[in-house]
């Protein structure tokens, strides 16, 4: 169980972290190891819901288009399909590796060493086509990756598909809406081994709100620095954190 500081730290975190390209996951894992803040599976999934609802009224335009079920609605149907097939399958294969690696400083390190180095590379790509079909599935391939500590879902998303050369505006709303699927599938399959009963209500309605106010401000950021080209730039933070923890796990 954790406490009202504590529930407020860690939501912070996953707010910002869940859409910043810097790995939620990987500063959970961090923020626990250093300050040894014990959280339940049912607390991350409450924190989860919190990031869930924040891309849910970001997207909500674009959601409410989908419910049209109009040719271009049900091309980007088919898209966010293609694209969520490959976590479905290869994340159910890898779920327990990656989920050994969740206790390592050392994994953390050198996944956020990677993924500075990914986001710089989309400095050198410009965008100039649409989506299709093969992206998608690229997408969706890229996005096992995010299972593991360290690595982030919108890092990997966004920069596969910025160095496919898709338009800004396309690459960061497809990978939005993909994560939606990606969330919504990995808190069902950690449903069943929560007790809630561990969690008291105030410190449950905190971790959302919280979850969920810093989680729509980091999808700003990210929406204002793609379209910006400045995505590369979170390299710089990625390299430093990743240095530090790996000197920290020696």
């Amino acid at each position: 169980m954790v406490n009202l500081l504590q529930a407020l730290i860690l939501a912070i975190i996953q707010g910002l972290t869940e859409w910043l390209p810097i790995s939620s996951s990987g500063h959970l894992v961090i923020a626990q190891q250093l300050f040894g803040i014990k959280a339940s599976v049912s607390f991350n999934v409450i924190l989860h819901f919190g990031t869930l609802l924040a891309v849910i009224y970001f997207l909500r335009r674009d959601l409410l288009k989908l419910l049209k079920f109009d040719r271009e609605s049900r091309q980007l149907l088919a898209h966010i399909i293609i694209g969520s097939l490959p976590l479905a399958f290869f994340g159910l294969l890898l779920k327990s590796f990656f989920e050994s690696l969740f206790s390592s400083l050392l994994a953390v390190g050198l996944a956020l060493l990677a993924n500075g180095t990914i986001l710089y590379s989309t400095k050198f790509f410009r965008p100039k086509r649409k989506l299709n079909l093969i992206d998608s599935f690229t997408k969706g391939m890229t996005q096992n990756f995010s299972l593991a500590p360290g690595k982030s879902r919108s890092e990997i998303t966004i920069s596969t598909a910025l160095m496919r050369k898709l338009e800004k505006k396309e690459a960061y709303k497809f990978s939005f809406l993909l994560s939606i699927i990606a969330i919504l599938g990995a808190s069902l399959l950690k449903f069943g081994k929560i007790d809630f009963s561990q969690e008291p209500i105030e410190i449950v309605l905190a971790g959302i709100l919280t979850s969920a106010i810093f989680g729509y401000i980091a999808l700003k950021t990210i929406a204002k620095t793609v379209l910006e080209g400045n995505f590369y730039k979170f390299a710089y933070y990625c390299w430093i954190v990743g240095a530090i923890i790996l000197l920290l796990s020696l």
